[in-house]
C-alpha cells in the first residue's frame, strides 16, 4: 500500500540545501504515560519534562541517540555535579564532552533515576536537551503523529499490536533497533528509526547500490555537536517496509560517524527521519520485543 510522503519544505536549518522537485529503564510510577508533544522548527518531536523539582524544561525525543543530553546552561543553571568525560557521536563528527550526573528525571508520571547526560551547547541541539534511548529500553515508545502525542509504557499496556498493519521484527545493535527487510527502489536497506533527525540521511553503500537512479544537489548537514558535514542530496521512488510503501524519499548521502558506530558502513544503510515518519498515522518503536509497528493513515 503505497503512501505519499508530506510535503515539507526542505531548507531545514540541519539540512541547509537547495530545493528539490521530484515526482530523514523507567521505573513505572503509575498508568501509561501519555504525553503532549510539539513539533520543532524541524519537525522534530520535543516533551516537558522535569529534572528533580525543577522544570519543566523542552527536550528533543531521539529514538537515534544513544544517551540522554543536556544543554550546558541548563546544567549551570542547575548546577549538577560534574561527571567525567564522554564522547558523542554526532551526525558530522565525534566529540569529547563532559557529563553531569542526573538523580532523576520526570516525564510526566514517570521516573528516570541515575542518569548519566552529555553537556552540548543549547543552539546546536535546539532545545533544553535530547532524551535519548538509554531512558527507554525495555519499555515501547509510540508516536502517534495524528495527534501529537507520545506515550511510553509497555507493549500490552498500549494495546499490543492492535491497529498496527505492519509490524516489523528488529534486530539490536548497540542499543538501537535495526530494522534489516527494508528496500529502496529494489535495493535492500538495514533502516533505524531516527526521530531526532528531519531528514533522512543515506551511507555511501546506499549511494553507490542506488547509481544514477537518484540524483540531486549538494547539502551541508549539521550536527548537535556543532560540526558540520557535506552531503549529496537524491530522492528514491520508493521506500518499502514489509507492505507499506512512502514514496518521493528524500535523502541527504554523506560519510556519517552514526553508521562507522553501528557497524553499518558497508551495507546499505539509512538513518529514517521525521520528514518520512509522518507520512504514517503512527509508529511505535518497541525496544523490549524488538519490533517496529508502523499504523497508515486512512485512506492511503
Amino acid at each position: 500500500m503505497p503512501i505519499a510522503s508530506p510535503a515539507i519544505a526542505l531548507a531545514l536549518a540541519s539540512v541547509a540545501m537547495p530545493a528539490i522537485h521530484s515526482s530523514s529503564g523507567a521505573q513505572d510510577a503509575g498508568d501509561t504515560d501519555i504525553v503532549a508533544a510539539r513539533a520543532d522548527a524541524h519537525e522534530r518531536m520535543t516533551v516537558t519534562l522535569r529534572i528533580g523539582d525543577r522544570g519543566p524544561y523542552r527536550f528533543l525525543l531521539d529514538t537515534g541517540a544513544e544517551n540522554t543530553v543536556l544543554s550546558s546552561a541548563l546544567a549551570e543553571e542547575l548546577a549538577l555535579p560534574r561527571g567525567g568525560n564522554a564522547t558523542v557521536v554526532g551526525v558530522a563528527g565525534k566529540q569529547s564532552v563532559p557529563t553531569v550526573e542526573l538523580d532523576e528525571i520526570l516525564l510526566g508520571r514517570r521516573s528516570y533515576p541515575g542518569l548519566s547526560a552529555a553537556l552540548l551547547e543549547r543552539a546546536h541541539i535546539g532545545a533544553d536537551g535530547i532524551l535519548g534511548i538509554d531512558s527507554l529500553q525495555d519499555q515501547r515508545v509510540l508516536l502517534d503523529f495524528s495527534r501529537n502525542l507520545i506515550a511510553i509504557d509497555d507493549a500490552r499496556a498500549l494495546g499490543s499490536n492492535r491497529g498496527f498493519e505492519i509490524v516489523v521484527r528488529a534486530r539490536r545493535r548497540s542499543g538501537q533497533l535495526v530494522v534489516t527487510n527494508a528496500r529502496i527502489d529494489g535495493v535492500r536497506t538495514d533502516v533505524v528509526i531516527d526521530t531526532g533527525a528531519d531528514f533522512s540521511i543515506g551511507n555511501r553503500a546506499l549511494q553507490r547500490a542506488l547509481g544514477r537512479r537518484v540524483t540531486g544537489g549538494t547539502a551541508i548537514l549539521a550536527s548537535v555537536t556543532g560540526q558540520e558535514i557535506p552531503a549529496q542530496i537524491g530522492v528514491a521512488r520508493n521506500l518499502t517496509i514489509d507492505k507499506v510503501g512512502i514514496g518521493n524519499v528524500a535523502i541527504a548521502f554523506a560519510d556519517a560517524p552514526p553508521f562507522a558506530a553501528l557497524d553499518m558502513e558497508k551495507r546499505p544503510a539509512l538513518l529514517l527521519g521525521m520528514r518520512e515518519l509522518r507520512a504514517f498515522r503512527r509508529v511505535a518503536i518497541d525496544f523490549s520485543t524488538r519490533r517496529v509497528l508502523f499504523d497508515v493513515r486512512p485512506g492511503s
